[in-house]
């Protein structure tokens, strides 16, 4: 899929482990992640994003809700102080504007679900 056909102007279907192919190697290796929006339509969007062993993402936060559903290996989300480590299948779900940081000690790749709301709305 090209990088620049990703609304929903008709009904589509992802098959994930497919679309883990689409992670360019050469980034994950230059700077520990990697990240391919799938799906960018309104407030939605759907990225598949890999951190490769020792990688982080730093702190920031979103302006409305997340969910990170991890498809494989490890990822260990940082919260309001707190550490949610998570494996293949776990599904984490965050308020708006929850700062949030991300690293895996091992490597892992996760299903970055993201709603943007307008200033002001949340």
């Amino acid at each position: 899929m090209s990088s620049l056909d990703r609304s929903l102007d008709a009904i589509r279907v992802h098959h994930l482990h497919q679309d883990q192919r689409l992670i360019d190697p050469a980034l994950l290796s230059r700077h520990g992640r990697s990240a391919r929006t799938l799906v960018k339509e309104g407030p939605l969007r759907l990225t598949i994003v890999a951190i490769g062993p020792g990688g982080t993402l730093p702190a920031h936060r979103t302006d409305g809700p997340i969910t990170i559903h991890v498809l494989e290996g490890e990822v260990t989300v940082s919260a309001l102080g707190q550490e949610y480590p998570l494996g293949p299948s776990d599904v984490l779900a965050l308020p708006p504007a929850v700062e949030h940081a991300a690293r895996s000690a091992l490597g892992g790749v996760f299903l970055l679900t993201v709603v943007h709301q307008e200033s002001g709305t949340i």
